[in-house]
């Protein structure tokens, strides 16, 4: 296979572009066949032996990418051969193939197109996990964003505004900030030739803003801890200047400020369920049109060095995207047993009701009467129901024998007990509806359930839900009651009705 080499550490110039073995892969991880790689800021660094994560010589640069899987290891439980998927893969990623630890590995809906998914982790993960899960930005509250015109910064300025934030966007030239004022800023610094402080002053009126994003570090960051407000909140992202800052952390005791570490990387590690949350509510912005990559150029495998090189330069505007080869067809790569399965599990996403995000605890109690949305569609395969009938002890042939099933049955097909669709009811509900500041969400009741149609193998399902009730309790805690109504694909009437009872804490 075609890669791009760092046979020796160095600047851009020395990768070389050459013909290497497939890599092989151990029992965790997939091996996948890359479509687009994104070029990041930690691919200058690791070239040169000055990240933090230092790979042996000869290495592949290129930490995220976009494409499909090829094989998996026995471990692997959760993707499948022919899933297209986005990947952190830390290095390997300039080159036609690459070996990721599959907890590092995300599958993405096919409306998301190859160059968009390769741009969305790096950039939007670490924006969004500094602005939502660090700093906590709120509506009405003013942030400076540093490096507002490179990839992390300019998806800052998308997110902060999205969220309600007030946006100064400050880079090094007016074309850049021409991008950000697309993105939504409403103020642009040019630190190039106007004074930062005096032009956060005169913008906040003396108050100083609520936030710092500082992927940049060097000369500026004092400045941007100076122009910080009474209990502001300084997010460290990066240093792409080349220069880590030395702060006078007096400054911090004499604003009352927090400065805040943002390590995204470790962060997916740490905290896996709260980063694959923040995945999905990216990737249904993203689906909606809410956010939109910047890419300021697609190319070839062989100009990745020309890649990293004009990012260094600071060149690139947004994402520059590596092209590494075509999309294949699946067609080719998914063993024949499953082919089938999988083609009836796809959806047109652009069809799907997106889901409703409540903030907080209040919000519900006035959400009464009010539709959740409805959840993503969800094919029931023979080994969904083969799990369930072994986990209930109730393994009847009408749902465990597909040969019997399909002599005997009108339809052919095995049937799914009907607890099953109401099990599933919690797992459809996460998709549609986020409480922030609760500790948990338990289902725990149900009112006037029916099981109106029985739910044959391969039917795919999805969830409609209304806010019927909803009552705060004496120790601060909020009864929930949901109308559920779970639809079958290409059928009249539902399988399952009820009201479930939910208790938030």
């Amino acid at each position: 296979m075609k890669a791009v080499i760092c046979e020796q550490y160095g600047l851009p110039e020395s990768l070389i572009l050459k013909e290497i073995p497939p890599p092989m892969i151990t029992s965790k991880q997939v091996l996948i066949k890359v479509i687009t790689s994104a070029v990041n800021f930690p691919d200058s660094l690791i070239i040169q032996n000055k990240y933090q994560f230092k790979p042996t010589v000869p290495f592949a640069p290129g930490g995220e990418v976009a494409g499909i899987i090829l094989d998996l290891g026995k471990e692997v439980k959760h993707l499948q051969i022919g899933d297209r998927v986005v990947a952190l893969c830390g290095w390997g990623g300039f080159a036609e193939q690459v070996a990721v630890d599959a907890n590092r590995v995300f599958k993405i809906p096919s409306a998301i197109n190859w160059q968009t998914a390769a741009a969305t982790l790096y950039n939007y993960g670490t924006s969004y996990h500094a602005l939502k899960d660090r700093g906590q930005l709120q509506p009405g509250q003013t942030i400076l964003i540093l490096g507002a015109g490179g990839g992390v910064g300019l998806a800052a300025v998308e997110l902060a505004k999205k969220m309600g934030g007030i946006v100064i966007a400050a880079a090094s030239s007016q074309e850049k900030l021409d991008a950000c004022q697309k993105k939504g800023a409403d103020y642009t610094i040019n630190y190039s030739t106007e004074d930062l402080r005096e032009c956060v002053k005169k913008i906040t009126g003396e108050k100083g803003v609520d936030l710092v994003y500082d992927p940049v570090g060097g000369a500026l960051a004092e400045t941007a801890l100076r122009s910080m407000s009474w209990k502001g909140r300084y997010l460290v992202v990066g240093f792409a200047s080349g220069t880590i800052p030395s702060l006078p952390f007096n400054l911090a005791l004499l604003k009352g400020c927090a400065i805040m570490g943002v390590f995204w990387g470790a962060f997916t590690e740490k905290e896996p369920a709260l980063s694959l949350q923040n995945l999905g509510e990216l990737v249904q912005m993203i689906l909606r049109g809410d956010i939109q990559q910047e890419i300021y150029k697609i190319y070839a495998l062989k100009d990745a060095p020309q890649a990293i090189r004009d990012l260094m330069d600071r060149k690139i505007i947004g994402k520059a995207i590596i092209q590494v080869s075509e999309e294949i067809d699946t067609e080719n790569i998914i063993p024949t047993e499953t082919r089938t399965a999988q083609k009836i599990q796809t959806q047109q996403l652009s069809t799907i009701e997106l889901p409703v995000r409540f903030l907080n605890k209040a919000a519900l109690t006035g959400a009464i009467g009010s539709a959740l949305g409805t959840s993503n569609w969800l094919m029931v395969d023979q080994e969904m129901i083969n799990n369930f009938a072994n986990a209930t002890l109730d393994n009847q042939w009408v749902h465990v024998d597909p040969e019997k099933a399909a002599s005997r049955l009108p339809d052919g097909k095995t049937i799914a007990h009907g607890y099953l669709s109401m099990s599933l009811v919690s797992q459809f509900l996460y998709q549609m509806i986020h409480i922030e500041g609760v500790n948990s969400f338990l289902n725990y009741g149900i009112n006037k359930a029916r099981f109106i149609t029985p739910l044959q193998c391969g039917d795919q399902i999805r969830l409609h839900a209304t806010i019927s009730q909803a009552e705060i309790q004496e120790n601060g805690s909020l009864k929930l009651f949901i109308h559920c109504n779970i639809e079958i694909k290409g059928k009249n009437k539902p399988a399952y009705v009820a009201e479930i009872i939910s208790l938030i804490l």
